[in-house]
């Protein structure tokens, strides 16, 4: 699962905003930052609980939130730009066979050695290039996230998008979701119901490694 990076990797950070500065009415819950993801460590390259984006992501996704407002919605984020430096840890952590805490809540129906090859952890992710993000829906009435069917980063078939089945429910806010990000720019995967990247990203072929910190934008 080694990587060779070489010269497309850069810590220049100068073309990235924190998220909160373009979407006010986000909520954060930077899962990397803290220990409860799937490794159960914060992740290296994290040293704040900050959303960092590209600007265009940003202003994308300020086009998407504002679409969500008027239906009594808020954006809640995951995660958005992660380092290289964390995507190394996620690949070394997937070479030691006995660090399983975390399967039971994370990935509790697969092999963790399957993770990589089916897609569901990246030996080289979007993230790095900065116009990805990991969301979800706050329903501003009830004062809870939306029901999606499955948590952030289960792994398995249930979080695929067009899983059938769950609720019509759980169904339907997917795609509330996903049509809503499509019309603001972005593209969908297969795989997760929560992931999001620009279509017209700006570095497409750019991985960045600078720390996901106030300190840096």
């Amino acid at each position: 699962m080694e990587v060779d990076y070489k010269e497309r990797v850069i810590k220049d950070s100068s073309g990235f905003v924190l998220l909160s500065d373009y979407v006010p009415g986000m909520i954060q819950e930077i899962r990397y930052f803290s220990t409860y993801n799937f490794i159960g460590d914060r992740i290296n390259g994290y040293e704040e609980p900050c959303a960092i984006a590209t600007l265009e992501a940003a202003r994308a996704l300020n086009r998407a939130s504002c679409e969500l407002n008027v239906l009594g919605y808020r954006l809640k984020v995951f995660d958005a730009y992660r380092p290289v430096t964390a995507v190394r840890h996620f690949v070394m952590w997937g070479l030691e066979d006995l660090d399983l805490r975390m399967k039971p809540f994370f990935y509790p129906d697969l092999e963790k050695e399957n993770l990589f090859n089916l897609g569901y952890i990246a030996s080289q992710s979007s993230h790095s290039r900065g116009s990805t993000i990991d969301l979800t829906l706050f329903d501003m009435k009830t004062g809870k996230e939306v029901d999606m069917g499955s948590p952030f980063d289960f792994f398995g078939e249930i979080s695929h998008p067009d899983y059938k089945d769950i609720t019509r429910e759980q169904y339907d806010n997917r795609m509330l979701l996903q049509r809503v990000m499509v019309r603001a720019g972005f593209v969908p995967i297969d795989c997760e119901w929560w992931h999001f990247t620009l279509k017209d990203e700006p570095y497409p072929d750019i991985y960045f490694d600078f720390p996901v910190s106030s300190k840096v934008i």
